[in-house]
C-alpha cells in the first residue's frame, strides 16, 4: 500500500492537554510527528475564570497567567516548525450553568474569544489554509470551525469522556454536534471509531502510537525502593485511579496468592488510598515516579498487569502501557476488552479473578522463553506514532479528494 504523506501544510492543533502537562499525551506526540514535515501551531488550553482565582495554582495555570499578564512565552518555537501558543484571554467558567440558551450563549462567546486569539497567532506565523486538528475538546472547540474557517477540520477521539459526570452535563449535546461538524473523525480504537460513526460516517480507526524505546533495553539495577521485594513481582505502572482500575479484582488476586507481591507504581486516588489494599502485606505502593524512571520499574516486574475496571470510559480505551510492557519483553495479563484483542497471543486476557490467577501462573512459566520474549517485543514496537499519523494523513487526503465525507 502506498504511504500516505502530507508535507508543507499548516496545522492548528488544539485539545484538552496543554504542551506543558507533565504526563504523556497523544495530542503532543501527534503534533510532534506532524511538525517533522509541516508547520504546527499547538494551542494550549486557555485559562478559565475559576482556575485564575483558585488559590492553589498548578504549573500550567501559573504559565498561562504569566503569558496573559507579562506576555511571557506567548508564542514559542520549541523545535523547528512546532510553535506553542498560550492564549491571552481568560474564558468564563460556564460548566456550572444548566444546559440551555444561557450556557450556549456563553460557551459560544468563549469559542469566539479563543478563535480570535488563535487567529492572531496563526496570522503572526503567516499560516495559509490551516488544517484544524482538535483532540477531544467538544466544549472550547465547538464553534472553532465556524470562526476559523480552516481548510479542513479533523476531530480526534481517544476517550469516551461523556462517561464522566463533568463532561456528560453539556457533552450530551456538544459531542455529537462537533462530530457532525467535523470533516473527518480520527479515533484511537475500533470501538471509538464505531461510536463516532453514529454522528459522522467519515470516521476511522487510526490506531494508537507509543514511545517505547526507553523500555526495550533493561536499564540495569532494580529501583532501590522495590529491590527488596521478593519474587514473584506482579506489577502495574500508571495512574492508579478507581475509575479505571478494579480495586476488588486486585484485592482478590492478592488475597488468593499471598506468596505473590503486587506492586502498583503511580499516583493513587483517594479510593485506592483508603482501600483494604493498603493494609495487605503483599501489596506495595511506591508512589508516583518520573517518566524516565518507569522503564526500570517495568523491567523489575516478573509479570505486568492491566486490571481495568470495565465501564464506558475504559471499554474502548487503548492501554498505552501494554505496549510499554511488551516492548520490555514482559508477559502481560490484562482484562479482556475489544481493544486488547489486537495484541493476540502476546497477552493473556481475563474476565475475572480466577482467570487472572491462572493466567499469571502461566505467564510466570513463560517469563524467560526466548521466542515469547521476541514476540512481545515485536508487538510492543509495532504501534508507532509515525504509523498512527500516517493513518491520520490518509483520512485527511481521502477527505480532501472527496472520497471521505
Amino acid at each position: 500500500m502506498e504511504k500516505s504523506e502530507i508535507k508543507g501544510r499548516d496545522f492548528i492543533v488544539f485539545g484538552l492537554q496543554p504542551w506543558d502537562i507533565p504526563i504523556g499525551s497523544n495530542c503532543k506526540n501527534i503534533a510532534a510527528v506532524i511538525a517533522a514535515h509541516n508547520r504546527v501551531l499547538y494551542v494550549n488550553r486557555p485559562l478559565d475564570r475559576i482556575s485564575y482565582h483558585r488559590p492553589n495554582k498548578d504549573t500550567q495555570t501559573i504559565n498561562r497567567i504569566a503569558a496573559i499578564k507579562k506576555g511571557e512565552n506567548v508564542l514559542t518555537e520549541v523545535k523547528k516548525n512546532l510553535w506553542i501558543f498560550n492564549p491571552g484571554k481568560i474564558l468564563e467558567s460556564v460548566n456550572m450553568l444548566p444546559p440551555g440558551i444561557i450556557y450556549n450563549f456563553f460557551n459560544k462567546k468563549n469559542n469566539r474569544l479563543l478563535a480570535a486569539e488563535i487567529k492572531k497567532a496563526s496570522d503572526q506565523l503567516g499560516m495559509k489554509d490551516p488544517i484544524l486538528f482538535v483532540d477531544n475538546d467538544f466544549f472550547n472547540a465547538l464553534y472553532l470551525k465556524e470562526f476559523l474557517h480552516p481548510a479542513l477540520f479533523i476531530f480526534y477521539i481517544r476517550d469516551f469522556l461523556r462517561s464522566q459526570k463533568y463532561f456528560e452535563k453539556h457533552g450530551k449535546r456538544s459531542e455529537p454536534l462537533i462530530m457532525e461538524k467535523a470533516d473527518g473523525i480520527a479515533a484511537n480504537s475500533a470501538y471509538l471509531a464505531r461510536y463516532a460513526s453514529q454522528f459522522n460516517k467519515n470516521s476511522t480507526d487510526v490506531g494508537q502510537g507509543c514511545e517505547v524505546d526507553d523500555f526495550v533495553k533493561a536499564p540495569g539495577a532494580k529501583p532501590a525502593d522495590i529491590a527488596g521485594i521478593a519474587y514473584p513481582v506482579i506489577g502495574y505502572v500508571g495512574s492508579i485511579t478507581s475509575t479505571r482500575l478494579d480495586i476488588d479484582l486486585i484485592q482478590e488476586i492478592a488475597s488468593k496468592r499471598k506468596d505473590w507481591n503486587i506492586v502498583l507504581v503511580g499516583p493513587a486516588d483517594e479510593n485506592f488510598k483508603s482501600s483494604e489494599l493498603t493494609k495487605m502485606s503483599n501489596v506495595h505502593f511506591p508512589g508516583s515516579k518520573p517518566q524516565q524512571d518507569l522503564a526500570a520499574y517495568v523491567h523489575a516486574f516478573d509479570v505486568c498487569i492491566n486490571p481495568q475496571l470495565l465501564n464506558q470510559m475504559t471499554i474502548g480505551n487503548y492501554p498505552r502501557k501494554v505496549d510499554e510492557y511488551l516492548a520490555a519483553g514482559k508477559p502481560v495479563v490484562a482484562t479482556q476488552t475489544e481493544t486488547m484483542e489486537i495484541f493476540g497471543g502476546n497477552a493473556f486476557l481475563c474476565n475475572n479473578g480466577d482467570e487472572y490467577v491462572a493466567a499469571i501462573e502461566q505467564a510466570l512459566k513463560e517469563q524467560h522463553i526466548s521466542e515469547k520474549i521476541a514476540g512481545r517485543v515485536a508487538m510492543g514496537m509495532a504501534h508507532t506514532w509515525d504509523a498512527s499519523v500516517e493513518k491520520i494523513y490518509a483520512l485527511i487526503n481521502t477527505t480532501i479528494n472527496g472520497s471521505g465525507k
